[in-house]
C-alpha cells in the first residue's frame, strides 16, 4: 500500500501578520506547528502501513521553515518527505495550492490512497484534499471519522464520514483522496528512535522543475482569488442586553427594532 499525506505547517499563535502588499500571510520566523487535523492523518496513513505494509511518504508545500513540519511526520514513522519550495509557489491560494500538490504527487505515484486533514486551521475553507482529488482525477470522501474497510488487491475502500447529523458510509475504488476528523484515531507521540531518524533524513526539495506542470498555475499568477484589502473591524459601541421576564424582554427588543427602523 503507497500512502502519501499531505500536510501544512500553520502558525501557532492566533495573532497572524499579514503582508499589505500581497495579502498573503507572513510565515517567516512565526512560530509553527503541524496543521492539528493533518497528525491525525499522518498517524492513519502510518497505521495503514502498519496493517497492509508498503511505505508513506509525507509531502508539505511551504517556506524553508517547513521542514520541521515534515521532521514532526519522520519521527511519527513516515518513510520519505518532500518539501515543494520556491519563491514561485508563494501566495498560492487554494486552487494553485492543490495544482501544484496534484502535480508533486503525481510524480511520486503510482499511489494507492492521498490522506489529508479535514481542513487547515489558518485558511479553514477545507478546499485543498478536494481540489487534489479533481486534479489527480481521482475519487474522495470528506470529514472520513473512519475506515471500515480497504483493500489493495479489490481495490476498494470502504469509509464512514460524518455529516450534518448522522453518518454516511460511501464505498469508493482506489486510487482514492480522503480528508479525515479528529474521531478517526488517537496520533501517537515520535519515539525518540524516530526523532534520531527525522535527524538524519533527507529531506528531498522540490521547485517548478522538478514539480512539472504548468507554471502560470502556480503560486500568486496562478491564484484567481487574492486579497483585496486588510482591516481590523471596528468595535460596536452599542448593543443592547436584555434582561427580566420574556415577555417583557420581547417588547424591549421589539421597541429596539423599531428604533432601529428595521420595520
Amino acid at each position: 500500500m503507497r500512502v502519501a499525506v499531505c500536510i501544512k505547517q500553520v502558525p501557532e499563535t492566533t495573532e497572524v501578520k499579514m503582508n499589505p502588499e500581497t495579502g498573503t500571510l507572513i510565515r517567516e520566523g512565526v512560530p509553527s506547528i503541524v496543521n492539528p487535523f493533518d497528525v491525525y492523518a499522518l498517524e492513519e496513513g502510518i497505521r495503514l502501513k502498519e496493517r497492509l505494509g508498503g511505505s508513506v511518504v509525507a509531502v508539505s508545500m511551504g517556506p524553508p521553515q517547513a521542514k520541521e513540519a515534515l521532521r514532526e511526520a519522520l519521527a511519527m514513522g513516515v518513510d520519505e518527505a518532500v518539501l515543494l519550495s520556491d519563491p514561485a509557489f508563494a501566495g498560492a491560494d487554494t486552487l494553485a495550492t492543490a495544482y501544484t500538490l496534484a502535480r508533486a504527487l503525481e510524480k511520486l505515484g503510482p499511489l494507492d490512497l492521498v490522506i489529508c486533514g479535514k481542513q487547515a486551521v489558518d485558511g479553514d475553507t477545507a478546499q485543498v484534499g478536494p481540489g487534489i482529488a479533481e486534479e489527480l482525477d481521482i475519487p474522495h470522501i470528506t470529514y472520513v471519522r473512519r475506515i471500515v474497510d480497504i483493500s489493495e488487491s479489490e481495490r476498494r475502500l470502504k469509509a464512514e464520514r460524518m455529516i450534518e447529523g448522522g453518518i454516511e458510509v460511501v464505498e469508493t475504488e482506489l486510487p482514492a483522496l480522503i480528508t479525515v476528523v479528529k474521531d478517526i484515531n488517537q496520533p501517537r507521540l515520535p519515539t525518540l528512535k524516530g526523532i534520531m531518524r527525522a535527524k538524519r533524513t533527507e529531506i528531498k526539495v522540490w521547485g517548478p522543475a522538478e514539480v512539472g506542470g504548468t507554471p502560470e498555475r502556480m503560486g500568486i499568477r496562478g491564484s484567481p482569488t487574492q486579497v483585496v484589502r486588510i482591516f481590523t473591524p471596528e468595535l460596536r459601541k452599542k448593543g443592547l442586553i436584555l434582561q427580566g421576564p420574556v415577555d417583557e424582554q420581547a417588547r424591549t427588543f421589539v421597541e429596539f427594532l423599531k428604533d432601529a427602523r428595521v420595520f
